[in-house]
C-alpha cells in the first residue's frame, strides 16, 4: 500500500514526503503543495531515488532553516518528555532530545535555573516570535482544565512527572493533570515512566485522581498487600526491616512506620516473607 504524501511541510512532526531531486548536499523532498526541504546526505540511503517516499522529522538548523532528518526526537511538537540538560547560557538551557541540534528552553520558560546533568520535564512548543521549536517547563500552562470523556474507572495513559508529599503528579492522555496518591501505589514507579492508569475521581478544578490498579482487581489495598506487591516488583528483596528510618519507609512504601511494622508481622505470620537485618525477603 502506497503511503500518502503529506499535504504540506509541518514543523515538529513526522512528514511523509516524496524524493524530488538529488544534490551533493543531500536530497530534496517535497510535500503535495510543492514546497520542499533538504534531507542532508548524512541521512540519505541508496533507495531514496526520485519519486520514492520517506518519513522524516522537520525542525530548524542552527541558521533557523527548515531541515529534515530520519532521526526521531525524544519528543515532538506538543509532546512531553524528561530530558537531560547538556548546556546552559544566559538566555536559556539546552536539552538533549535526540537530534544533532539540542532543544533550547528559554530562561523565561524555566521554573528554576537549569543545571547541566540534571533532567527536567518539558513540553515541546512552537515559539511564534522566533518560529522555532523550544521547550517549556511551565507545564501547568498547557493542561486542559475542562475534562471531557473521562468517567470513573476509565482507562487512561499517564506520564509520571513529579513526586509530591501526596503522591505522583502525572500527565493524563497528554492533556490533563492527574495525581496518584502514595497509598494507591503497589509497585515501583519513577519520573518519566509511562503507564496505564484508571480514573478514580475528576475534581471540580480539572485535576484527576488516579489509580494504577484495574477496577475489579482482587487486591485489597491493605498495607500488607502493598508491601507484598512492592516486594514482588523488586525481585523479592528490599533493604528495609523493623529498624528502618520512618522517612525512608514513607518514601518507599507510602506507609507510616507503625503500619509498616504491622504489615511485616502479618506477612511473616502468614509465611509470605522473611525479615532479616539485611532486608525483607519474599518466600
Amino acid at each position: 500500500m502506497n503511503k500518502e504524501i503529506s499535504p504540506y511541510l509541518e514543523l515538529g512532526k513526522i512528514n511523509t514526503l516524496r524524493v524530488d531531486r538529488d544534490t551533493p548536499h543531500g536530497v530534496f523532498i517535497m510535500a503535495q503543495d510543492g514546497n520542499d526541504v533538504l534531507l542532508p546526505a548524512a541521512y540519505t540511503t541508496e533507495d531514496m531515488i526520485e519519486d520514492s517516499v520517506v518519513d522524516v522529522f522537520l525542525y530548524t538548523d542552527s541558521e533557523d532553516r527548515l531541515i529534515a532528518t530520519t532521526l526521531t526526537p525524544k519528543a515532538m511538537l506538543d509532546e512531553f518528555a524528561l530530558l537531560e540538560v547538556v548546556d546552559t547560557a544566559p538566555f536559556g538551557a539546552f536539552l538533549d532530545w535526540g537530534l544533532p541540534k539540542d532543544l533550547l528552553v528559554p530562561t523565561q520558560l524555566q521554573k528554576t535555573p537549569f543545571v547541566v546533568g540534571e533532567k527536567r520535564f518539558i513540553k515541546v512548543i512552537y515559539d511564534e516570535r522566533t518560529h522555532r521549536l523550544v521547550g517549556s517547563e511551565k507545564l501547568g500552562d498547557f493542561f486542559d482544565r475542562k475534562v471531557k470523556g473521562l468517567a470513573v474507572n476509565k482507562e487512561v495513559n499517564i506520564l509520571i512527572i513529579t513526586k509530591t508529599p501526596l503522591g505522583f503528579k502525572c500527565i493524563v492522555n497528554d492533556k490533563y493533570e492527574g495525581l496518584i496518591y502514595h497509598n494507591e501505589i503497589f509497585e515501583n514507579i519513577q519520573l518519566g515512566d509511562k503507564r496505564t492508569a484508571y480514573v478514580k475521581t475528576v475534581r471540580k478544578d480539572g485535576n484527576i485522581d488516579l489509580t494504577l490498579r484495574k477496577p475489579g482487581s482482587k487486591k485489597d489495598g491493605s498495607s500488607s498487600e502493598k508491601v507484598l506487591e512492592l516486594l514482588k516488583a523488586n525481585k523479592g528483596i528490599m533493604p528495609y526491616n523493623y529498624k528502618s528510618d520512618a522517612e525512608l519507609i514513607k518514601q518507599a512504601f507510602g506507609l507510616s512506620k507503625k503500619d509498616f511494622k504491622r504489615s511485616l508481622t502479618k506477612l511473616q505470620d502468614d509465611g509470605k516473607i522473611e525479615v532479616k537485618d539485611t532486608g525483607i525477603y519474599l518466600k
